[in-house]
Parts: C-alpha cells; structure tokens; sequence
C-alpha cells in the first residue's frame, strides 16, 4: 500500500499536468474564449426564466422554454453528429454560433420598444436550440482533436471548469445587471460574448479534412449505421443511460429553481442568482476534483455513484424548509451533476472509435439536451398540478431508483481496448 504523502503527491502531480493545457495555445485560447461565451450565456440564462416571470408566464411556461430551448436536440442532433464527421467543424460552429448571436440581441430590440411577450421569448428559444443541436457535436469534438489521447479527460475537465465557473461569474454579472440597469442588460451581455468565441472558432481551431463518401453510400444509411455501431457497445449504452436519467429527472432542478425562490421561499431576483451561482460553485469543485482523478481510475464508478448522489440531493432541495439551506444543497447538486456527466463523456470519448467520434458525441448530446427537454416539460406539467416541492420530491425518487438499476449492469459491462 502506497504511503498518504506519494498518493498526495501523485495527485497533484495529476492536478499539474492537468493544468499545463491552459498554457497551450490552442486549447488555452479555446478554454478562454468558452468562458467569455459562457459567462454570456449565464447571464440570459439567469434573466430569462425571470423575464418571463414578470411577464406573467405559468411555471409550464417556464418548462415550456427549457423545452424549447432543449427539444431540437431530439431531432437535429444526430443530423449535426454527422456534420462533426463529415464537414469543416469550423465553418459549422461559426455559422450556427452566429445565427444563435441574433437571438439575444432580437430580445433586447423588443425590450427596447417595450412589445416583448412570452412567446416571442420561446420562439427565439426554438432558434437558439436548433443552432445548439447543430453545431454542438462540433463543438463537444473540439477538445479530443486539440490534445492527446491520454489528455482527454483532463481537457474535458477543465471545459467543465470553464463551465461551471462560468455559472457563477454569469449569474453574479446578472444579479447586479438586473438589480441595477434592469434584464436587457444581460442580453446585451449575451449577444456581445459571442464574439470572441466565434473569432477563435475561425482563427485556432484546426481544419478538418472529411474523408470522402463512397459512392454507393449515401449519408442517411452510413449515418444509422455508425449510430448502431456506436450502440452496440455496453459500457457506451450505460453512460447514455445514466446521463439521460440525470437529464429527465434531475436537470429539472435548475430549471425550476427561479419557481422555488419566488413561491416557496418567496426570493427575489438576488437570491435566485445567488441559488444559480451556488451550483457554478459546486460544478467548479468538482471539475477540480475530476483533474486530480488519474485517466486509469474507471469513470464509470465516478459517473454512477454522482448520478446517485445527484438524486439524493434533489429529494433534500425538495423538502428542505430553509433557503440558507438551498444553495449548500446547490453546490452538492453542481458537483454531482458536473462530476457524473464530465465523467461519462470522458469515458465516450476515450473509448470511441475516431471515426464515429462526432456519431458518438452526438448520442451524448441526445441523451443530456435531450433528456432536459423532456424532464422541462414534464415537470412543468408536474410543478402545474402538485406544486414545485412534490414535483421535485417523485423526480427524486424516480431517480435515485433507476440509477440502483442501471449501475449493476453498466459496471460489469467489458471496455474495449481496440479504439485507440
């Protein structure tokens, strides 16, 4: 047994190397230019919810939004997994980022002239989620064709950080935003963010040179297949089960969370923010965490027992009476959820064959986005009839029993050794 000091030692020497990527260009300058993306998205993501509370939308309403926003994924997906192996990922993230550029800035011009209505707000996130699943597998293959094999994991860890540091810079942006200029502000914020990512897009990120299609092989057909083939992986099957049951039952927390504040623990908009920033903080520890964890630790222990835990902290955010309570309950929520999801698309994208790599991050996509659609929706419809505590309290429940019955099967499942 290794001593406590080289364990220590080994696993800040991990935490090092993990670190050392920031100090590359490319993936440095990408890692940066994501977070000023995502602060941006933060911040609308914050104001939004909000916006159309004021504007007196139902909390089906709000479901209904991140329904929008996420139900694309369902059918366009697996069309932009297919743009990712087949087209200059480049062109697609510029194209589709800039479409998704307007939707910000169309909500601020209504704001300007003071006709903005709850529907326009959702059909704009019809625009926003059909870019996302376009352009998505693109940008979710990015990191794997920057670094070394070896360093996967680690880049997707540290993407994760950007991420979730994101969550609380966006949502601190917001609250000051709103409290003092008012919402529009933060969709100026939004809008303008895009733009630096969209420049690194063009300048950094590497040409990809498809290989060309066979005649007799029409991209439909070759595309079903590399999705098949993709599926008939066990350990593949169980990190997309595991990730879309967090998807359907858990994600909902968030998206429901500015609901909670205002009716049960009747917050405004500064708490709200603090709430969203809370589970940045936890989505920050445990990226952190995730950079120290070897790449020979399996990631499908580390996936499951965090989904689980993401569960088990929902049915507490549930019943929990006390809102200095809800944003500790947050930061556990963001590590679990953070932890769990990074942890399986590493493994995906560690063991993928490269040829089906953008197939294969598309079918992550599909099961997260995806999965977030349709918990919104339904939990929209939940929170409508019995109240945000019992919807959140069954999602909970439901959880914690599926991820019992998918873990058993997906940890014994073999991991093939032959994608390399």
């Amino acid at each position: 047994m290794g001593s406590p000091v080289a364990k220590t030692g080994s696993l800040l020497e991990t935490f090092r190397e993990s670190l050392s990527l920031l100090g590359t260009r490319r993936f440095g300058t990408f890692w940066f230019a994501s977070l000023l993306s995502s602060i941006g998205t933060w911040a609308q993501q914050v104001a939004q919810p909000w916006l159309l509370l004021t504007l007196g939308a139902s909390p089906f309403l709000i479901g209904l939004d991140s329904f929008a926003s996420n139900a694309p994924v369902l059918l366009l997906t697996l069309v932009g997994g297919a743009l990712a192996d087949r087209s200059d990922r480049r062109r697609v993230i510029t194209v589709f980022q800039s479409i998704q550029m307007l939707c910000p800035a169309i909500i601020v011009v209504l704001l300007l002239m003071g006709i903005v209505k709850p529907w326009m707000i959702i059909a704009l996130s019809v625009v926003v989620g059909v870019t996302d699943a376009l352009s998505m597998p693109s940008f979710q293959s990015i990191v794997p064709s920057i670094v070394k094999r070896e360093q996967i994991a680690s880049g997707l860890a540290l993407n994760s950080t950007q991420f979730n540091l994101s969550r609380i810079l966006g949502p601190s942006i917001a609250g000051v935003l709103m409290s003092s200029v008012g919402a529009t502000a933060c969709f100026v914020v939004s809008a303008v963010s895009y733009v630096p990512f969209i420049g690194v897009a063009l300048w950094i990120l590497p040409r990809f040179t498809p290989n060309p299609p066979k005649a007799a092989a029409p991209i439909r057909p070759s595309a079903l297949a590399g999705i098949r083939d993709v599926l008939r992986e066990r350990h593949i099957r169980g990190a997309l089960l595991t990730v879309l049951t967090t998807g359907v039952l858990c994600a909902p927390l968030m998206t429901f969370i500015p609901v909670l504040v205002r009716d049960v623990f009747q917050g405004g908009a500064g708490r709200f923010s603090m709430a969203v920033a809370s589970f940045g903080v936890g989505g920050i520890l445990g990226a952190a965490g995730l950079l120290a964890v070897s790449p020979s630790v399996d990631r499908r222990r580390i996936s499951s027992g965090l989904a689980l835990l993401y569960g088990v902290v929902l049915i507490l955010s549930a019943i929990n009476p006390w809102f200095w309570a809800l944003p500790i309950l947050l930061v556990f929520a963001g590590a679990s959820m953070t932890v769990s999801n990074t942890a399986a698309n590493s493994l995906l994208q560690a063991t993928s064959n490269p040829r089906l790599l953008g197939q294969t991050v598309s079918l992550y996509m599909l099961a997260l986005r995806g999965g977030m659609s349709l918990g919104a929706l339904a939990t929209g419809g939940a929170v409508s009839l019995f109240g945000v505590r019992h919807a959140l309290l069954m999602s909970g429940v439901l959880a914690v029993c599926l991820q019992l019955a998918i873990a058993p099967r997906w940890l014994r499942a073999p991991i093939p050794t032959h994608h390399q």
